[in-house]
């Protein structure tokens, strides 16, 4: 009996955080927080673009978020200093850009920016609507016309360290498992000194972002760090994988007006029962 009703705690873990972000109290991140969504007002989304897309031009993007009777949300909450957050990515997780939308009134939100290539695109927007508690999701597929470079193939990276803009970046986990709550750390130290940065910048509100997304793109996750003190060299972030399986992870931080991008692909394994 036990075990079913733990089953059936797990199960309603993974619905609830299949389709939203991973949480962080808005009012303070210095306290224990919950990774799981709270209060998410349902929304609809209509996304319009020009009927020729091609690569390495700026295209306008006109995103309206409705309410579940399909009238024009009039007002969001601002969360980390925007009122939307756009993730784009390509469909092998080789691009990504994290971009912040005009909000025009009437819910209509614009942008306007460039693909590098051909091929499928996902746009990811995140709002919250005035009084909800959470960030809500929304998807679409956008598909550029022209060539399509080869897909590149999704691997686990051996070692979490990586090299970006003059940094060195690592990436580790206090127990990397799918279903479970874990800490995330990055360690940014100088590429050329190996001496530890002590002096990150806030990047949006925070000393960090961090995105995961699935291979199969299914799975999305916008993390933000658990404190907001300190400057470096480490940044904690508190994550939740719904489901085992490869990630691809961007942690994004803002150094000497830089904003650093680090990307990582893990392999989460399945919790033991």
């Amino acid at each position: 009996m036990k075990s079913v009703k733990l089953i059936s705690i797990l199960l309603a873990i993974t619905l609830l955080t299949s389709c939203n972000p991973i949480r962080v109290p808005k009012s303070t991140m210095d306290h224990q927080m919950s990774s799981m969504p709270q209060n998410v007002i349902p929304t609809k989304s209509e996304w319009k673009t020009p009927e020729t897309l091609k690569p390495n031009k700026r295209i306008p993007i006109s995103i309206l978020i409705r309410d579940k009777s399909n009238k024009p949300i009039q007002a969001f909450e601002t969360v980390h200093t925007k009122k939307m957050h756009l993730i784009i990515v390509s469909k092998d997780l080789s691009y990504f850009s994290h971009l912040h939308p005009i909000y025009k009134g009437n819910g209509e939100f614009d942008i306007s920016t460039a693909f590098p290539a051909g091929g499928d695109y996902q746009l990811i927007a995140e709002v919250t609507p005035k009084g909800g508690g959470d960030n809500s999701v929304e998807k679409h597929w956008l598909h550029i016309d022209g060539p399509i470079p080869k897909s590149k193939p999704l691997i686990p990276d051996q070692k979490l360290t990586t090299m970006v803009d003059g940094l060195k970046i690592t990436l580790s986990f206090d127990h990397l498992m799918a279903e479970m709550n874990s800490n995330m750390t990055f360690m940014i130290r100088d590429a050329k000194t190996n001496k530890p940065i002590k002096n990150l910048q806030p990047y949006l509100g925070a000393l960090g972002h961090a995105v995961a997304i699935k291979d199969d793109l299914h799975e999305y996750l916008h993390i933000h760090p658990m404190t907001t003190k300190g400057n470096g060299p480490k940044v904690t972030f508190m994550t939740y994988f719904p489901q085992k399986g490869i990630y691809k992870i961007w942690g994004q931080f803002q150094y000497q007006g830089r904003i650093i991008v680090a990307p990582f692909i893990v392999d989460v394994p399945k919790m033991n029962m």
